[in-house]
């Protein structure tokens, strides 16, 4: 893939797995969905959760962004993130307008604005600076697999052309 079919891959889809370092341990993963803000992906969390304190102690995040259909398809995207308190409600009608496959109605704002006072929901913005993928391999019916290969895959800025 080249730089504009990555940018359009990621723009394509909606659910990744959200990277992390933790305190302590192993870095931490957790499914969640994005929409994206010009090239930049903007999640939803709450201020307390373990996404929202690890970005703001350090912002590197790796995300993998998945495809929702067999077979799966992925792409790893490494960029800087930040929290922000702006535009949370806005976000979260977006968020779940791609969740539900509908228009949210106006009439829902008020609701919208008090969960997200109540769960204290911040916005996690997250600005790409590269990818890394790597040709899909998939068997097919009646493949045994012996002419499968695998090769290396490339990491690429994400401004690339």
């Amino acid at each position: 893939m080249n730089g504009e079919e990555r940018r359009a891959f990621v723009r394509g889809n909606r659910t990744c797995i959200f990277g992390y370092e933790r305190k302590s341990g192993p870095p931490s993963m957790s499914v969640v969905y994005y929409v994206m803000d010009g090239d930049d992906l903007l999640i939803s969390t709450m201020a307390d959760r373990a996404k929202a304190k690890a970005v703001q102690r350090n912002p590197e995040v790796s995300l993998c962004i998945l495809t929702e259909t067999w077979p799966f398809t992925y792409l790893l995207l490494y960029g800087h993130a930040r929290v922000e308190r702006e535009g949370v409600v806005d976000l979260m009608l977006r968020i779940g307008e791609l969740m539900s496959g509908e228009k949210i109605p106006e009439a829902a704002r008020p609701a919208v604005e008090a969960m997200a006072e109540r769960e204290r929901r911040v916005l996690v913005r997250v600005t790409p600076e590269a990818t890394f993928e790597t040709p899909p391999k998939h068997l097919n019916a009646g493949d045994d697999g012996s002419k499968l290969t695998h090769g290396l895959g490339a990491t690429l800025p994400w401004d690339a052309t």
